[in-house]
């Protein structure tokens, strides 16, 4: 580093950028941005544990250095609904008090969530859309829209005095997404026109050749399935997987079945994803699963 260089980096200041989860493993997301002694967290994620750690039901992020530091963060945001980036939000709160930011669809998620564990009264969320700019401390953040599995999920463009970070979250470039909504390749050519300090890009599956398949090709497996078998189809996903369910509820209508939810944490999602409109089955498709038992 030059004399010049030098002197624009104690102009500018430092920003710290300090991965409290995530990296080198699946699940457990918290990525920290720290510029001029301001904080901003984005998500707050699970990972479930190994084979061998018997007794343990989930695994949290050490939020020590953000305990030590709480009235230095400004603001939580939280990219997408699932539990990898959403999980740990409950014991962040009990913690930590600062605004949340989500999506629509990630609002309705973690509220659900927070009202289902006593720690409704405690979030300060805000609803963001993909495409808004919000000022949250030093750093001024673009949403930009991100395909993945889950609808209504986030990249984020953060920029402060020492530069521009595009976080990607968790994304997917496809084409034929099951929302028809693909991610916001314009905004990423913006970034570039801009000029990018450092890019953190989801990662997994990168050391693979090739590319990974649409979620539509399942939509040709669910078919014959739904098809072919005679009697009750019984599905498992994860309950935050609200294309998944989608596509379900699409092959049932197809071949004229009912579709019945199992599990609490299944119908909630499912109900809030309906009534944001991210979820569309008519209701005379769904029924109870009592009512389905009996059928």
């Amino acid at each position: 580093m030059n004399k010049q260089d030098k002197k624009d980096s104690h102009r500018k200041g430092a920003l710290k950028i300090i991965p409290l989860g995530g990296l080198g493993e699946v699940g457990a997301n918290m990525m920290v941005y720290e510029y001029d002694g301001q904080i901003l967290v984005v998500d707050t994620g699970l990972m479930f544990p190994e084979n061998d750690m018997l007794g343990i039901d989930y695994i949290i992020p050490d939020i020590s250095y953000l305990v030590q530091r709480r009235k230095q963060v400004k603001g939580i945001i939280i990219t997408h609904g699932h539990e990898d980036h959403t999980g740990a939000i409950r014991h962040v709160l009990e913690e930590l008090q600062a605004p949340i930011y989500a999506t629509p669809l990630t609002r309705g998620l973690l509220e659900v969530k927070l009202a289902r564990n006593g720690g409704a009264s405690k979030a300060q969320i805000q609803t963001v859309n993909a495409g808004e700019n919000r000022k949250i401390g030093p750093f001024s953040v673009d949403f930009f829209h991100v395909c993945h599995s889950i609808p209504d999920g986030v990249g984020l463009g953060i920029e402060c005095p020492a530069g521009l970070v595009v976080h990607t979250g968790d994304y997917k470039f496809d084409h034929t997404p099951v929302d028809n909504w693909p991610t916001d390749y314009a905004k990423l050519a913006e970034f570039q026109r801009r000029g990018v300090l450092a890019l953190l890009a989801d990662s997994t599956n990168s050391e693979r050749q090739g590319w990974t398949p649409s979620e539509r090709v399942i939509d040709d497996a669910f078919d014959k399935v739904f098809r072919e078998a005679d009697g009750r189809i019984l599905i498992a996903t994860f309950a935050s997987l609200i294309s998944r369910m989608q596509q379900v509820g699409n092959a049932a209508l197809k071949h004229n079945r009912k579709m019945a939810f199992a599990g609490l944490s299944m119908v909630d999602n499912a109900k809030i994803a309906r009534e944001l409109g991210y979820l569309q089955l008519p209701d005379n498709l769904i029924v109870s699963l009592d009512e389905a038992l009996h059928m």
